[in-house]
């Protein structure tokens, strides 16, 4: 399956885009920063250092995890992989200056990454000479520049070089907002809803076509996205249970529930949904409520070791790090994780998504009855912690890497 022609204009950009980065490898660093955009802005006369991947005999699988890094989960997964027997992993990412950050073996700034090609010859030669196995995240190419470079020839690069390469979505990246909005009441991509909603039907129709047409292994890393890739293997999320960890139990020690809800990006979990509920029951002094954005990662820890009850989200149907997080931490974690992912998880990992299932027309009288008998929630949130370290402390990600990386389980 071949890629459809460019057109006239895409053509004419990719020379001008060209022309701006011939002129950037010999441009001073002065002139630089006039030519490019404040957002991609780097000293093209310094690059960022290429890769390191550490080569020595006790280590002969060298795996590379990049290029997104997204909620840290690169990191987090080359970390687990580790786990495995003659295994050392890195993670790259391109960061793009938001607020939240999260650890990386690499970070290259978003400019470098589209416009340095010092620093693209220089991290394919280091990724081509040392690196035995790639995860490829979200069908982004490994060596810079999106708009011109085709992943499909990165993809033939590492493989003539003898390089296992496998796919790696995290959500968005492939799943499809046509398919979700049938099978979703409240999905984000209907009418009204995300304003990405076409360009995320075409990145996500150009991934899967991909998929089908390379045939390389595929990771997802919630159980929603089997419906977009049926024939995928599951990369759980993953999260560090002690870092969540606290010692207070939920609801105790309160006149009220305090009820967080902390979104990550709002259109997704439904804050339009769960905000005017919550707050109605704040104003009959039912539960004390929090909503919350802009946190840092560090902050996020503390605010859900404040909270009694923290409601994730409505509309997307899966669980992911936010909920672990809440879980890891004792929370009772009220989300709406629709039947087909808690059966994913049940049928994968013989277990139980220790959730209290809410939807937006549920989501009040879950709520009240929490509050009148909280003890079916408290017996959830009291078995989160166990859920999270047996399925989402890395180890199960281990094992679900082991035979792509030719290790024993």
């Amino acid at each position: 399956m071949s890629r459809p022609p460019r057109s006239v204009v895409e053509r004419a950009k990719d020379v001008a885009r060209a022309a701006l980065r011939a002129g950037l490898t010999i441009a001073p660093p002065a002139l630089v920063t006039r030519l490019v955009d404040p957002t991609q802005r780097f000293d093209a006369q310094h690059p960022s250092p290429a890769l390191h991947m550490p080569r020595d005999p006790e280590h002969d699988v060298r795996l590379l995890i990049a290029p997104t890094n997204s909620a840290g989960q690169g990191w987090a997964w080359a970390r687990a992989a580790e786990r495995l027997p003659g295994v050392v992993a890195r993670t790259m990412q391109i960061d793009m200056q938001r607020f939240q950050r999260f650890p990386a073996d690499q970070s290259v700034s978003r400019g470098e990454y589209r416009w340095s090609t010092r620093w693209q010859r220089a991290q394919r030669r280091s990724v081509l000479a040392d690196v035995t196995h790639v995860l490829l995240e979200s069908a982004s190419p490994l060596f810079g520049d999106p708009h011109r470079r085709d992943v499909r020839g990165e993809v033939r690069a590492l493989r003539r070089a003898g390089i296992h390469v496998a796919l790696l979505f995290h959500g968005s990246d492939i799943r499809s907002p046509s398919r979700h909005r049938e099978r979703a009441r409240w999905s984000p991509f209907g009418p009204g809803g995300w304003d990405q909603t076409a360009a995320l039907e075409r990145v996500t129709a150009e991934n899967a076509a991909l998929v089908r047409e390379l045939d390389l292994p595929v990771f997802v890393s919630t159980p929603d996205l089997f419906h977009d890739v049926a024939h995928a293997q599951w990369l759980p999320v993953v999260v560090d249970p002690q870092r969540w960890h606290t010692e207070r139990a939920a609801l105790v020690g309160r006149e009220r529930p305090l009820v967080v809800h902390i979104p990550s990006r709002s259109i997704v979990k439904g804050t339009d949904l769960i905000d005017p509920v919550l707050q109605r029951l704040a104003d009959e002094g039912l539960i004390d409520y929090r909503s919350i954005t802009g946190l840092s990662n560090d902050e996020m820890v503390g605010a859900y070791g404040e909270a009694d009850v923290v409601v994730d989200q409505l509309r997307i149907g899966t669980y992911g790090v936010a909920a672990c997080e809440a879980m890891a931490a004792g929370r009772v974690v009220i989300s709406h994780v629709d039947t087909d992912a808690r059966r994913e998880v049940r049928d994968r990992a013989g277990l139980e998504v220790p959730i209290v299932e809410a939807t937006a027309d549920t989501l009040e009288h879950v709520v009240r009855e929490l509050v009148s008998d909280p003890r079916p929630a408290l017996a959830l949130a009291a078995s989160g912690p166990a859920f999270v370290n047996e399925l989402h402390d890395g180890s199960a990600s281990a094992l679900a890497l082991a035979a792509f990386l030719g290790r024993s389980a």
